[in-house]
């Protein structure tokens, strides 16, 4: 249900008729600068197949040409250049993602699957490039850079029902008064219509909707939520547990992109409004 919202929010952000970006982006940074990193020597001769899904922007999606682009693809050919790999980048469905690469259909997996103890178990992974948030949403005039929890009680907050959304909602934040949605879509009509006071969704899908023209007269209010239990410890390039070296180059690609600000440049393009 999720990933069908983001494509249709995307092609809103996309359009040229798109409404300008919030005025300041929080470009996320998951480096450490007290930890440097040698780059790895280069290993024989070989083209590096990567796997991704092209339904999920903006981290992976089929551009208006049909070519795959998106955060996590161009982030990805990035590294490539970086080391100077030969690379392709194939498009498979999304739930055949993980066998294909666990069956040798692939080298790395550069797609939007959180990372869980039962992913790690399975494959190595680099070093995360991306989280997945939770924000709340309200209209402009009701907006604030900070926000305490406690001021929500009594509040009415929108959350599609059935998801880690509505969980956290239900468990941390017992106090506030819960609208529940069958869809992203509904919740942001009950913030509209004045049924409820804010929205608490997923901060990818919500920055795409405010990237967008319909989203102009609303805005993030507070910081992102980012607890694991309930959205997830991130994403990261997936390598089957055998490609020890493709794990270090990769996470030194992925370091060097972001000293040179080819990551916050590719992160821009794609996230005009960041989810953080």
């Amino acid at each position: 249900m999720i990933r069908a919202v983001l494509l249709t929010l995307a092609l809103l952000t996309l359009a040229p008729q798109a409404a300008p970006a919030q005025s300041r982006v929080t470009v996320p940074n998951f480096w450490d600068p007290r930890i440097r990193l040698d780059r790895p020597e280069p290993g024989p001769p070989r083209v590096i197949r990567f796997l991704t899904d092209d339904e999920y922007p903006p981290l992976h999606f089929a551009g208006p040409d049909g070519g795959l682009t998106g955060f996590s693809v161009e982030l990805a050919r990035a590294a490539c250049e970086k080391l100077g790999w030969t690379c392709t980048v194939q498009a498979r469905r999304f739930d055949t993602l993980l066998d294909s690469l666990a069956e040798g259909r692939g080298d790395v997996l550069a797609a939007a699957v959180n990372l869980t103890p039962p992913i790690r178990a399975r494959f190595a992974a680099s070093h995360l490039y991306f989280r997945g948030t939770a924000r709340f949403v309200t209209t402009r005039g009701n907006a604030q850079a900070e926000l305490d929890t406690r001021s929500l009680q009594g509040k009415r907050v929108a959350v599609v029902a059935g998801t880690a959304h509505q969980a956290y909602l239900e468990r941390l934040l017992p106090f506030i008064q819960r609208r529940e949605a069958p869809t992203l879509a509904a919740a942001v009509t009950a913030l509209r219509s004045g049924d409820a006071e804010f929205v608490f969704a997923d901060g990818v899908a919500l920055s795409l909707l405010l990237a967008g023209s319909a989203g102009g007269e609303l805005a993030f209010t507070g910081g992102p939520f980012l607890e694991s239990r309930y959205f997830g410890e991130g994403v990261a390039f997936l390598i089957r547990k055998d490609e020890a070296p493709l794990k270090r180059s990769l996470d030194y690609a992925l370091q060097s992109l972001w000293d040179d600000g080819t990551y916050a440049r590719l992160y821009l393009r794609f996230f005009p409004v960041s989810p953080f």
